[in-house]
């Protein structure tokens, strides 16, 4: 079968899946993402065990834009999509929709990805990797906006520490991109959490954290007052003071 230029396949919510709320957990949505990007990269002949076998590199997201609609909940079935748009010289943008059985759209959201050298640690250029044979990139994007610039609007407050563990890391040796996003939601108290959800977020992923690191997490909620409702969150290394993430999230 000829490769896609969108990539399509259907998601059971199990049990594990989902929230106290009995909603699919964000951070298992982002990994439902991570492997439908990669089912789709395979099918395409840019695979993770092609790339890191052949040429020692890798796919890294760099920032996801979500914007929600509506969580899945328990025991719904949903179908995701996904399609990459042109690249440019360093970073590729990878779009994903999540739609109910009925065709629904629960949540749109677009992705900044590179390809790293894992020996150097520095971005590869794109087009170099791209295969002939690759299906046509479409111009479509699921979000119509571009990503924001992140930065605090007021204060920051630390929230909590965590101490990265065997258990945070992917097969590339850091942090898993999904595992920031239980770290953020854990900056909020339960009754936060009863009392808002998440209508959008933003993640920037800056620098790679590893096993042995410890980030602090801070929190500005500044803008919880005004009409968009955002929080901004950044996770910071305890020991040289580099940035890990920043992300915004708004919520209703």
């Amino acid at each position: 079968m000829d490769p896609l230029s969108i990539y399509k396949k259907n998601y059971h919510v199990d049990y594990g899946d989902a929230d106290y709320f009995k909603r699919l957990k964000l951070s298992y949505l982002f990994n439902y993402f991570q492997n439908i990007a990669g089912l789709h990269s395979e099918s395409t002949n840019l695979g993770i065990g092609k790339l890191q076998n052949e040429y020692g590199v890798a796919w890294v997201m760099i920032r996801m834009m979500l914007e929600i609609n509506r969580m899945p909940g328990i025991n719904e079935d949903i179908s995701i999509e996904t399609w990459p748009v042109s690249p440019k010289k360093m970073i590729i943008e990878r779009n994903f929709i999540v739609r109910d059985m009925e065709g629904n759209i629960l949540v749109s959201a677009i992705s900044s990805w590179v390809i790293l050298d894992l020996q150097k640690r520095q971005m590869v250029k794109i087009d170099s990797m791209i295969p002939p044979q690759h299906p046509e990139f479409l111009e479509s994007k699921a979000i119509d906006r571009k990503f924001e610039k992140l930065k605090p609007a007021g204060e920051l407050n630390s929230v909590y520490k965590k101490l990265i563990g065997f258990s945070d890391l992917d097969i590339n040796g850091h942090v898993n991109n999904a595992k920031y996003i239980d770290y953020i939601l854990d900056c909020f108290s339960l009754d936060k959490h009863e009392k808002y959800s998440a209508k959008s977020i933003q993640i920037n992923y800056v620098n790679e954290a590893v096993a042995g690191d410890t980030i602090s997490l801070y929190k500005d909620i500044a803008e919880i007052d005004g009409s968009h409702k955002k929080v901004y969150i950044e996770g910071i290394n305890e020991t040289d003071g580099k940035v890990h993430f920043q992300a915004y999230i708004q919520v209703q």
